[in-house]
């Protein structure tokens, strides 16, 4: 058995910026996460699955165009969850549908929140923390190009490695917003 995940990965310079500000903030877990929009959860699988399981996500990605993401300002989960995250106002739609695409097949699985596509940069921390994050990085921006996803797997060292790529196939269309 193993614990694997399926997320976008934050493109450098960007995810290395919002890794550092989530260490920054003093969350234990900061040097353990890649930056990333989740699509599958952490997720106990069997060994013997991974074969059947990579074939789904490279079929998910082989029919799946690029598209943009726009992170801007943050959000919480408060009083659901202790967490700030930076926001998607570009992009919200197509992680919902590739999302619902990942969890088929041989990852269906109940989740326990509903999917809300986010970027965390603070999770399980005192309150202060939370409200410093949300303040500090109410005036972040960045937008970039999804090209794929990635399966990431969680290492006996609490590491969260990413494991294979899933590239999309299609070109960037270059009428990009």
């Amino acid at each position: 058995m193993r614990t694997i995940g399926v997320a976008v990965p934050i493109p450098e310079p960007h995810g290395g910026e919002l890794q550092r500000w989530r260490e920054s903030f003093g969350d234990p877990l900061a040097p353990c996460i890649p930056t990333h929009i989740t699509l599958l959860p952490p997720t106990l699988v069997d060994d013997e699955r991974l074969p059947e399981i990579g074939r789904h996500l490279a079929a998910t990605a082989a029919s799946t165009a690029p598209f943009r993401i726009w992170l801007r300002g943050t959000a919480t989960f408060r009083p659901v969850s202790p967490v700030v995250f930076v926001a998607l106002v570009q992009g919200i739609a197509e992680c919902e549908r590739l999302e619902q695409r990942v969890r088929r097949g041989p990852l269906t699985r109940e989740l326990a929140f509903p999917y809300h596509p986010h970027v965390t940069v603070a999770h399980d921390l005192d309150e202060e923390v939370l409200d410093r994050a949300f303040k500090e990085l109410a005036d972040y921006e960045v937008r970039f190009d999804v090209t794929g996803f990635s399966l990431y797997e969680h290492g006996t060292d609490g590491m969260w490695r990413p494991r294979q790529r899933y590239p999309f196939p299609f070109p960037f269309p270059d009428n990009r917003p």
